[in-house]
């Protein structure tokens, strides 16, 4: 047995969808949902999402800011650029989860205005990935996670579903989907 020197920086889920049209096309939806259980600045969800049914705008919605700030900027910075910049405000919002990773996953964020419905099925195998620190360029955090790819997926936005689907993608040299629960998911830097 052996205890991993590097520090702790979250840990919960981070699962995410990218739908599109076909293999290469760019997305008609991409977002990242995160459940944290340990963080700086404590527990709690965010959502950030952009979509053609958002008029390709980012929206992030939360029931932590500071989480949802600490995320974006510390942490979604580093993947996706068009997600930082203090002036996209975050929503307000309750979260709610059912199903499991054998048949369906649903995350729900509900707002005064939106009611947003993220769903994950017909799952492939799960597998482990794990990314020391420093391994991808411009990346500091080191990764440790269960990846299960969905095959299908679907988001809805006060009634309206997203166009696309999910598209095949490799991950860490494993053939995967660009649609997966990321469960287990723990972020780490050197000490």
């Amino acid at each position: 047995m052996a205890i991993d020197q590097n520090q702790v920086r979250l840990t919960g889920e981070n699962s995410f969808v990218r739908l599109a049209e076909a293999e290469g096309a760019d997305p008609t939806t991409q977002l990242s949902h995160w459940r944290i259980h340990i963080s700086p600045v404590g527990p709690g969800h965010a959502l950030f999402l952009k979509s053609e049914l958002t008029d390709n705008e980012v929206r992030i919605y939360s029931d932590n800011i500071a989480l949802a700030r600490w995320l974006q900027e510390d942490i979604e910075a580093s993947m996706r650029p068009d997600y930082t910049g203090l002036t996209i405000p975050v929503v307000e919002a309750e979260f709610f989860q059912s199903g499991d990773a054998r048949s369906f996953w649903t995350e729900s964020a509900e707002s005064e205005t939106d009611l947003i419905t993220l769903t994950w099925y017909d799952f492939e195998d799960p597998f482990v990935m794990t990314v020391p620190p420093s391994e991808n360029p411009g990346q500091p955090h080191g990764i440790y996670t269960v990846l299960v790819p969905a095959r299908r997926a679907q988001v809805t936005i006060n009634g309206e579903v997203s166009a696309g689907g999910p598209t095949p993608m490799e991950i860490g040299g494993k053939a995967a989907t660009s649609c997966c629960l990321a469960l287990s998911e723990t972020w780490v830097i050197p000490p």
